[in-house]
């Protein structure tokens, strides 16, 4: 028996997490789809998920995406400001997690 859609997560995740986060998802009987996107900050490959969902499941979706969706901190490198060479100096950036927003959804059809 399907469960009906209330929820519409729109979820940004990076897209080394997308296959885990997909997969977690699923397993709880989400329905959903992604689309290919870039960040802005640092024009990272990212993926928004639509994720279809009945009310009474939104706590576990985001729990599952809290788990499968990690922060973790990389290294970018950026010139020196006054350097007179362009010596990069590596500077910690906090990259990951997801974005995550719940809209209603009045009205939900398969065609």
């Amino acid at each position: 028996m399907e469960h009906p859609t209330h929820l519409l997560l729109m979820a940004v995740v990076q897209e080394q997490d997308l296959d885990t986060a997909t997969k977690a998802l699923q397993k709880i009987g989400a329905s959903l789809t992604y689309l290919s996107s870039a960040g802005g900050f640092l024009g990272r490959r990212n993926a928004t998920m639509l994720v279809g969902l009945p009310a009474d499941k939104l706590q576990e979706s985001l729990t599952v995406l809290h788990e499968a969706c990690r922060q973790r901190i990389e290294y970018m490198t950026l010139p020196l400001e006054g350097s007179p060479m362009p010596m990069p100096a590596p500077v910690p950036v906090t990259v990951g997690g997801a974005t995550v927003f719940a809209l209603p959804v009045e009205r939900f059809e398969q065609i």
